[in-house]
């Protein structure tokens, strides 16, 4: 590699660290570096730290700040791209954060935010499992549930907000008339409410593997131990993981008939470690309710990149908003 050659950045805002990689042109990773968000401390302290971990991962990987091209941040909450904000990212308690203007004025490039979802979504659309689509949609079932779309290679965003929240998509109707009733697509089938009924399903005497892996222990019930429950023969473990995919195949029907994609990903721990039983019953769920003519106008396949794929995702976004 030339010492005149460009390097991008890459960030990923999630979680309780921010992680930055230094990228070549073909997307190597150069170097690397990670720190605590310590969002707590606030905002002005915390985009300090952005500076800092982007210096680390320059400094790691022995390159001048000089030599880079641009900067691409994966940002969790809604994000505006418009202004290049965080509007809301209440894990680490900021709002209205300026993060393309910060980052430019350090590094003297240019830099773009995109929601971190979106991040790990383009990823898979320019390396993974939706390389060469037209339509392009990733959804991950975790905590929440998080969607993002690319079409004709632009990651789809809204006017002033970033979007596709289909984990906030309803499923059911309001019953108290209040408006405070209605329960979503995120409320249901997610990877926490999933542990949430199998915990009780343990209490209750339902799932004796699942209660010796984990007692009654919400925190320590990951999707491994799910999957081990099953195998098991905890038949009420399984019930509980298919009624959360059916359920979230509404939510890709939703999808289907509004956007059409060619393809969906879906990622995440539950894809991973029950890759039969939560993608085919997804697949099927989606397909009994869509329109005759879209049932075999898509795939639904499971994601391939690992875990820093949002990284390497908005490093790829940035360099085509920067270069076009």
């Amino acid at each position: 590699m030339s010492t005149n050659d460009k390097v991008w950045i890459g960030f990923d805002l999630g979680g309780t660290k921010m992680l930055a990689l230094v990228f070549d042109e073909n997307y190597k990773v150069l170097g690397r570096a990670k720190q605590k968000t310590l969002g707590h401390q606030g905002q002005s302290a915390g985009l300090i730290r952005m500076n800092d971990v982007a210096n680390e991962a320059l400094e790691d990987a022995g390159v001048h700040k000089s030599r880079l091209a641009g900067i691409g941040v994966g940002c969790p909450g809604p994000i505006n791209p418009k202004k290049g904000e965080i509007v809301e990212a209440p894990n680490l308690g900021w709002s209205n954060v300026p993060v393309e203007e910060s980052l430019s004025s350090a590094f003297g490039c240019p830099a773009v935010i995109c929601n971190d979802v979106d991040a790990g979504v383009f990823a898979e659309y320019k390396f993974g499992a939706g390389r060469k689509s037209d339509c392009f949609i990733g959804i991950f079932p975790g905590t929440g549930i998080g969607a993002g779309a690319v079409m004709n290679g632009q990651l789809l965003q809204g006017a002033n907000l970033s979007c596709m929240e289909l984990g906030h998509i309803p499923l059911f109707p309001e019953t108290s008339g209040n408006g405070d009733a209605t329960t979503t697509l995120e409320m249901e089938s997610s990877r926490l409410k999933i542990a949430s009924e199998a915990v009780r399903a343990a209490y209750r005497g339902q799932a004796p593997k699942l209660l010796e892996l984990c007692g009654t222990d919400l925190s320590k019930v990951t999707s491994g131990k799910l999957a081990k429950s099953i195998k098991a023969g905890d038949t009420a473990i399984e019930e509980i993981v298919k009624r959360a995919a059916v359920l979230l195949g509404n939510g890709v029907a939703t999808v289907v008939h509004i956007l059409a994609p060619d393809k969906i990903v879906l990622g995440g721990g539950l894809v991973e470690a029950m890759p039969k039983l939560f993608l085919e019953t997804v697949k099927k769920s989606a397909r009994r309710r869509v329109l005759g003519p879209y049932k075999n106008s898509f795939e639904v396949v499971a994601a391939q990149l690992e875990d820093d794929a949002g990284v390497k995702g908005a490093a790829a976004w940035a360099r085509k908003k920067i270069e076009g």
